[in-house]
């Protein structure tokens, strides 16, 4: 990913304004300014970005599955839906409203890049196109590594009542559906990646919290904001969260883990709509 002209001139100090000359140790954190809280300025910018996007929805996602248990249905009787449709009677709109669905969640992932340039982290979180063919042979690797085990833990968790039906595309059927489908796997890779992993991981570290922590709260995080699935989606991807986490201490690279995330959605979205009516023998 190119960083915009604009970025990249408020990024390396040429701003409008002097102000861009003060460094950071001296600016005030404007909400400390503003409510007297005591925070570092890292603290504030990893709760801001985790509370416009993977934050939020973790939060979302725990109302959800409290809704989902207090119902008097089981999970494994109760379905989710991905990539839905929303105009399906007007193909040309409903194109709109998904090419919407993928670009505005990209934009946190976009802000956390901001934030790494201006500190001077962007370029060692390893998300760039140096290493093409490095990054896509392991990113498959990845993927399989991943997949295979988590498509098994998914059904089991359904065969318990753990999990509810994932219906992973709902899309009309249309000739846009499977781009649209791969477009909406990109996002969800270069988004959670460049969050959980880059962003996250170079902000806690600079607070001085411990590896071991910074994956495990991660992971955390990856996993709540799946909870909606049921059980099995928060334990599979916990545990997705723990092997990336781990991955990105040993390579420090995030391209790999966005392109093995982007397989990963791309297998269970295209798959699914390619597949669903030969699928009934699920639990």
């Amino acid at each position: 990913m190119t960083d915009s002209p604009l970025v990249d001139d408020v990024a390396d100090g040429n701003d409008l304004s002097d102000s861009s000359a003060v460094s950071d140790d001296v600016q005030p954190a404007i909400p400390e300014a503003a409510w007297g809280l005591r925070m570092p300025r890292t603290g504030w910018e990893i709760l801001l970005v985790l509370g416009v996007s993977l934050g939020q929805s973790a939060v979302y996602s725990l109302l959800s599955i409290i809704n989902s248990l207090t119902m008097n249905v089981g999970l494994n009787k109760q379905s989710t839906s991905l990539n839905s449709s929303v105009t399906p009677d007007r193909p040309w709109l409903d194109l709109a409203y998904q090419l919407a669905g993928i670009v505005f969640p990209a934009v946190p992932a976009l802000l956390a890049l901001y934030l790494l340039r201006l500190s001077g982290d962007r370029k060692r979180i390893g998300l760039d196109l140096t290493r093409p063919g490095r990054d896509l042979g392991w990113g498959a690797i990845v993927a399989a590594c991943i997949g295979i085990p988590g498509l098994a833990l998914y059904v089991g968790a359904r065969a318990l009542g753990l999990s509810v039906n994932i219906v992973a595309a709902n899309l009309a059927s249309n000739w846009w559906t499977v781009p649209v489908l791969v477009l909406s796997a990109a996002m969800n890779g270069f988004l959670e990646e460049t969050v959980m992993i880059g962003f996250f991981f170079a902000k806690a570290k600079s607070l001085n919290w411990k590896p071991w922590a910074i994956v495990l709260v991660s992971a955390a995080i990856r996993g709540t904001y799946h909870v909606y699935q049921g059980f099995g989606g928060l334990a599979g991807n916990f545990i997705m969260g723990l092997a990336f986490g781990l991955f990105y201490l040993k390579t420090k690279r995030v391209a790999p883990l966005v392109v093995a995330h982007t397989l990963l959605d791309i297998v269970s979205f295209v798959g699914y709509a390619l597949l669903s009516p030969y699928l009934h023998w699920l639990p």
